[in-house]
C-alpha cells in the first residue's frame, strides 16, 4: 500500500535507532521486515489456520538475500580487503614509511608529508579507513610526537590521509556505489582518480604552507649525516616501489579493460601475499588473522546490503520515495542548485552518520532523479564520493577521529584532534567546489578511455 507518512516514519526511526547505537545492518533489517509486513498485510492472505506468515515481505527478503550473494560486483569486496590486511600485517607500511620519511627530510613538515604520501599508498592497497587511520597512530603518531610536531596538527594529518581509501581506487565504496547505483565500476575508477590525487594533492600543500607560515607546529628534523642518498634511494626501491607496482598493476589492468574489478582484486590479493612472502613476513598466524577480518568486514557488507535493499524496497513501496522527489522538483531547481542541496543533505547527515548508512540509504533517494536534471550520473558519483570523506571528519561522529583516539588514548584529548582535522574539512569542500567548475576533473579520464558517456 501507499503510505508516504508512514514510510517518513520509517525513515526517522532507522536514523534514532542508529544514533542510539543499534547494529546498522540488523536495524535495516528489522525494520524493513517489520514495517514491509504492515506494507504488504492484506486479510484475506491469512487462512482460517492463522498463516501469518503468508506475507510478500518474506519473499522479498529471501529475493534479495539471493541477490546480494550472487552478484558478481561485490565479489571484489573480499579480494580487496584480503590484500589490505595482509599488506597490513606484513610491516610494510613500517617500511615505506620510513623510507618515505627520508627521502622528503628537506621539504617543511617532511614527516606531515611523508605520513600523507604513506597513507595514500596504503589506503589505495586496502580500502580500510580504520585500519590506516590506527595503524598509522600506531606509526606516525608517536614519530611526529617525539620530533616535537603539534599533536593536534599531527592527529589532523593521520585522520585525513587515512580516509582516501574510500575515494582513491580501488576503493570498497566505489564498488559499493557501482552495485547501488547500477554504473560501471570501471567508469567510475576512471573517474576518482584525478579527484582523489587532487585532494591528497590539496593535503600536501596545506601542510607544505602551512608549516612554512608556522615552523614551530612540526620542526625540521636534524639530518643523519650516516645516511647517504644512495642508502635513502635503496630503502624508497625496497619499500615503495614494490606495493606501488602491485598497485598500479591492479589498476591499470582495470583501467585497461584487462581484467574485471573481481579479477584484478584476485590478482592484488595473490600479489600481497608474494610481497609478504618476499619481505619474510608471511606466516601462518597472519593469514588467518586476515582471513578472519576479511570474512567478517564482508558480512558485514553483505547483511548491509541485503538490509538496505529490504529497507529501501519497502520505503519505495510505501511511497517514500515518491513524495521526496515531488518535494524536490515541486521548488522547480536548477540543476546547480538541485546538486547544492543535494550534497549539503549530504554533508549534514555525515555529521551523524558513517559513509556507508549515508551511501546505501540516502544517496538512492536522489539517483532516480538526475535525469530529470540532466545531471552525468558518474559526475554525481564522484561529488558524492568527496563529500562522503567528510563523514569521516565532521564532529561529533568524525570516526577517524575516534579510531585514532582509540589506539593513542590518553596521549591526547578527542577535542585537540578534532581541532586538528577542521581545516581538512574545509580542504574537502573545496575539491568539491573546484571539481564542480571544472568536471573535467572527474569526467576526461573516463570519457578518454571508454568513450564519451550517453544516458
Amino acid at each position: 500500500m501507499t503510505n508516504p507518512e508512514v514510510a517518513i516514519l520509517m525513515l526517522s526511526l532507522f536514523i534514532v535507532l542508529v544514533l542510539l547505537g543499534f547494529p546498522v545492518a540488523f536495524t535495516l533489517l528489522a525494520m524493513g521486515v517489520a514495517f514491509g509486513y504492515f506494507a504488504y498485510y492484506d486479510p484475506d492472505d491469512i487462512d482460517v489456520f492463522g498463516d501469518y506468515f503468508d506475507n510478500n515481505i518474506f519473499y522479498l527478503l529471501n529475493q534479495n538475500t539471493y541477490s546480494v550473494m550472487e552478484n558478481d560486483i561485490l565479489v571484489a569486496i573480499p579480494l580487496f580487503l584480503f590484500m589490505g590486511y595482509v599488506v597490513e600485517r606484513a610491516n610494510i607500511v613500517n617500511r615505506l614509511f620510513e623510507s618515505l620519511q627520508l627521502a622528503a627530510r628537506n621539504l617543511p613538515g617532511s614527516m606531515a608529508v611523508a605520513a600523507l604520501i604513506t597513507c595514500a599508498v596504503f589506503s589505495t592497497a586496502s580500502g580500510i579507513v580504520g585500519a590506516v587511520v590506527t595503524l598509522m597512530g600506531l606509526l606516525a603518531f608517536p614519530a611526529m610526537a617525539n620530533a616535537n610536531y603539534n599533536k593536534s596538527f599531527a592527529s589532523g594529518v593521520i585522520c585525513a590521509g587515512g580516509t582516501l581509501g574510500i575515494l582513491i581506487p580501488p576503493s570498497i565504496m566505489l564498488i559499493v556505489y557501482a552495485a547501488i547505483a547500477e554504473l560501471s565500476p570501471l567508469r567510475l575508477y576512471a573517474a576518482a582518480v584525478f579527484p582523489g590525487l587532487l585532494l591528497a594533492s590539496l593535503y600536501i600543500v596545506y601542510v607544505i604552507g602551512r608549516v612554512m607560515l608556522n615552523p614551530s607546529i612540526a620542526p625540521k628534523p636534524i639530518p643523519d649525516p650516516s645516511i647517504t642518498r644512495g642508502q635513502i634511494y635503496t630503502q624508497l626501491l625496497i619499500s615503495f616501489v614494490p606495493l606501488t607496482v602491485l598497485i598500479m598493476l591492479v589498476l591499470g589492468s582495470i583501467l585497461g579493460g584487462l581484467a574485471t574489478p573481481a579479477e584484478a582484486a584476485a590478482m592484488g590479493a595473490l600479489g600481497g601475499l608474494i610481497l609478504a612472502m618476499l619481505y619474510r613476513a608471511l606466516t601462518w598466524t597472519k593469514v588467518k588473522e586476515s582471513v578472519f577480518l576479511t570474512a567478517k568486514a564482508s558480512a558485514m557488507v553483505c547483511w548491509m546490503f541485503v538490509g538496505s535493499w529490504t529497507f529501501a524496497s519497502v520505503f519505495s513501496y510505501l511511497g517514500g520515495h515518491d513524495i521526496i522527489e515531488a518535494w524536490v522538483l515541486s521548488y522547480n531547481l536548477e540543476p546547480w542548485q538541485f546538486l547544492v542541496l543535494a550534497q549539503l543533505i549530504i554533508f549534514l547527515l555525515g555529521w551523524p552518520l558513517e559513509w556507508s548508512e549515508i551511501l546505501i540509504i540516502f544517496v538512492p533517494i536522489f539517483l532516480p532523479m538526475l535525469d530529470t536534471f540532466g545531471v552525468n550520473p558518474y559526475f554525481f558519483a564522484m561529488l558524492v564520493a568527496l563529500n562522503l570523506q567528510t563523514s569521516f571528519l565532521t564532529p561529533p561522529m568524525a570516526m577517524s577521529a575516534y579510531y585514532l583516539k582509540g589506539v593513542l588514548k590518553g596521549q591526547i584529548e578527542l577535542v585537540e584532534i578534532f581541532k586538528g582535522i577542521m581545516p581538512f574539512l574545509f580542504i574537502v569542500i573545496f575539491s568539491m567546489v573546484l571539481m564542480y567548475q571544472f568536471p573535467a576533473i572527474a569526467l576526461w579520464l573516463p570519457d578518454y578511455l571508454f568513450g564519451e558517456y550517453v544516458a
